[in-house]
């Protein structure tokens, strides 16, 4: 079992070394470590050019073409799994061991549950209710788990019918080379939705609630007008191909990002995505996913 444990970053020079130092800390190590940098301009290349570790720097094309390269490099190498995550996570000591020894032939992508740094008990992304067609649920309540408690009696052998992609997550380079590398074109947001769908085509896609990792609070994390754009084009573009009720979800993603600007950029930049200069990045965002528009170079 060749494990590639692969590590997307920009401009987080200290939180990166926080996710390196608990990857080298794991009880069960990977092969190599692989960090793609994605141009910083931190302290982050001065570091690693010299380091222990494979160390890529390059444009920056996002955090799906950070995962293309990762993937690319695992792919020509020859490893058997790649273990991906994002630099402001870190790994608990054992979450590639429980990986490893729970992920079955028959599984094309076994994945660490990511809960709160401070909170151990509580989801930073919640886990989605999910339908008989195991899609996310629109018409229950509640419709997520926002706890480790409240999700226990809807696992199966410790596990659940879904992740949350590129925080931890162990994925066979078999089902990789069925399914194809990441869209680079969703440029950021959404590109771990598109592969999550795509890796279920080649097997099981599971999250294994022995392993954990852990994450920051991003819910007060500032929306600047790439994120708005890329939000908006690619939550409606997956809509559109993986999910039911199109209109509805749309309109429910476009209320989020309402409620999103509002809560933690401040009520004029609310204002700002119909009068000022978000405005763009809104009604582009918008259109783009509406019309499948998936080139990224006006907000790159």
């Amino acid at each position: 079992m060749k494990i590639l444990a692969a590590v997307v970053t920009h401009n987080r020079f200290k939180l990166l070394q926080r996710c390196y130092g608990s990857i080298l800390q794991q009880t069960k190590s990977p092969n190599e470590i692989l960090i793609v940098d994605n141009d910083s301009t931190d302290e982050t290349h001065e570091y690693f050019k010299d380091s222990e570790c494979t160390y890529i720097r390059q444009e920056n094309t996002g955090s799906a073409g950070g995962w293309n390269t990762a993937i690319g490099y695992a792919l020509d190498n020859k490893f058997d799994f790649i273990w991906l995550m994002d630099d402001d996570g870190f790994p608990d000591s054992e979450a590639l061991e429980e990986l490893t020894k729970n992920f079955n032939n028959d599984f094309s992508c076994l994945s660490s549950i990511v809960i709160s740094e401070n909170n151990h008990e509580k989801f930073v992304f919640p886990f989605p209710k999910l339908s008989s067609s195991n899609l996310p649920s629109l018409f229950s309540l509640p419709r997520k788990y926002y706890t480790v408690r409240s999700i226990q009696r809807y696992l199966n052998n410790n596990q659940y019918h879904y992740v949350h992609l590129f925080n931890g997550a162990l994925i066979s380079t078999s089902a990789i080379r069925t399914i194809g590398n990441v869209d680079t074109s969703y440029y950021m947001f959404g590109d771990e939705v598109d592969f999550f769908f795509r890796l279920q085509k080649a097997g099981k896609v599971r999250s294994q609630f022995s392993s954990k990792h852990y994450h920051p609070d991003v819910s007060k994390r500032l929306l600047n007008q790439k994120k708005i754009y890329f939000y908006l084009r690619n939550s409606i573009i997956l809509n559109k191909k993986y999910f039911d009720h199109f209109f509805i979800r749309s309109l429910l993603n476009i209320i989020a990002i309402l409620i999103r600007v509002s809560a933690r950029n401040g009520f004029f930049s609310l204002i700002s995505l119909f009068f000022g200069k978000l405005k763009t990045s809104f009604f582009l965002g918008i259109f783009h996913g509406i019309t499948n528009y998936k080139s990224y170079d006006k907000f790159k």
